[in-house]
């Protein structure tokens, strides 16, 4: 139990914080902005605003992120985060990890059920009657993957890049325990190789993955393969980059002389937060790569 700042409990009673506040209102801004930005982006006067509002929330959100980051170290350092609110913090970031989770749920749910019936038709309804049908069978021609058109040439070989980044990612794993069990042994030197090796390995998966999209032999709009798709890949390509500035950020930490064996819940939280993204990428390449090649995979 820690006794600074006179504390006689092994709780943490948090001190009023501007943060929370700040950043509900530069993500509202942010969401203003990218929705004014999107919709009319052909001009107008929120077609002007738009970039403008979404970048001014954006770096109020990366300020805010900074500052509450900040203070937290600063509790930490001083005593705050005593074992029993480690405990607790440990369940909140479980709970996070779980809410992810779900998030992919929806993706991988949307995918397989546009795979195992791609000839389904479905109704648009309102409240008070059918508006309308659609077939899937105009879409996919009534096959999973779609038949190759003007939209959709082929999917992706798994067994060139995709394999890549498997191997990139599963590398990334072995080194962010590399260096996990390397701080439990207070070997400081293993703990900073292994996440400059961790954030650099992401960095090079993002790069890859991005040369990728660049050259897929479909698109996001015209049929629902390019949706689900990049919906799926896309936000998992997100987690690995929001993954990658968290491993990052406890790389500087870790130059900075941050973190023992007895305290280092941050690393750890990373750590949880990079496999679980690294479960997630595989359960995309054997669900959508490689299950979900077909007979038109591509060589790209």
């Amino acid at each position: 139990m820690a006794d600074s700042h006179g504390n006689n409990h092994d709780y943490h009673l948090v001190d009023p914080s501007p943060w929370p506040v700040v950043a509900s209102i530069s993500a509202l801004v942010t969401a203003v902005g990218a929705i004014a930005w999107m919709k009319t982006a052909s001009g107008g006067v929120f077609g002007v605003t738009g970039p403008w509002m979404f970048a001014l929330g954006f770096v109020g959100l990366l300020a805010t992120s900074y500052m509450w980051w900040r203070d937290v170290v600063h509790e930490a350092h001083s005593g705050y985060h005593t074992p029993v609110v480690q405990i607790h913090l440990r369940y909140g970031m479980i709970l996070f990890i779980a809410s992810e989770v779900m998030f992919f749920v929806a993706w991988f749910w949307a995918y397989f059920d546009a795979s195992f019936y791609p000839g389904g038709v479905h109704t648009i309804e309102n409240s008070k009657n059918v508006i309308g049908l659609v077939e899937r069978n105009a879409l996919t021609g009534g096959v999973w993957p779609p038949k190759p058109s003007a939209d959709f040439k082929s999917t992706f070989d798994p067994w060139g890049l995709p394999l890549v980044n498997t191997l990139i990612l599963l590398l990334s794993g072995v080194t962010v325990t590399w260096a996990h069990h390397a701080m439990l042994k207070n070997d400081r030197r293993g703990l900073i190789l292994g996440l400059m090796c961790t954030v650099a390995l992401g960095a090079l998966f993002t790069t890859l993955q991005a040369y990728e999209y660049g050259h897929a032999a479909f698109n996001y709009s015209g049929h629902i393969y390019g949706a689900t798709f990049f919906m799926a890949t896309g936000f998992h390509g997100a987690h690995v980059v929001i993954g990658t500035i968290f491993l990052l950020v406890c790389l500087i930490r870790a130059l900075k002389g941050h973190f023992t064996p007895q305290q280092h819940f941050g690393f750890e939280a990373a750590a949880w937060y990079w496999h679980f993204v690294d479960v997630v990428w595989l359960f995309l390449f054997a669900a959508i790569y490689v299950w979900g090649a077909g007979a038109h995979a591509g060589g790209h």
